[in-house]
């Protein structure tokens, strides 16, 4: 039986086991070549910290209103940044992301999202 999964450091994503990794599992930490090559930079930093702002202030955010928000902020106004942060958080527990108001899985999740606090249960 394989072991469960983890998620890469870099895009959140769910790491799924594979076969060749069976020796090499514990050290596994990201899903490409990649994502080990892009890392998380400081501006990714602020980018989950502007996220975690604007969703204690509002409640819910859409992943573009997070881009405007950056842009006014003279930060990258790029969606996939924004989407890769907030998996990030999503794995570390601190927020869910939710399409048509259901909860989703954010490492499948395609098109728009909105970001809200977690919810407890």
């Amino acid at each position: 039986m394989p072991p469960p999964p983890k998620f890469c450091r870099s895009c959140g994503r769910r790491i799924t086991w594979r076969k060749k990794w069976e020796r090499d599992w514990d050290e596994v930490r990201y899903c490409s070549a990649g994502c080990r090559a892009r890392g998380v930079s400081t501006t990714d930093r602020r980018i989950e910290a502007e996220i975690r702002r604007l969703v204690r202030v509002v409640g819910s955010v859409t992943d573009q209103q997070v881009t405007e928000a950056l842009a006014a902020l003279g930060l990258p106004d790029d969606l996939e940044p924004v989407r890769r942060a907030a998996r990030r958080l999503e794995v570390a527990g601190e927020v869910e992301l939710v399409q048509r108001g259901r909860v989703v899985d954010p490492s499948t999740a395609r098109g728009p999202v909105t970001i809200r606090r977690q919810r407890a249960g």
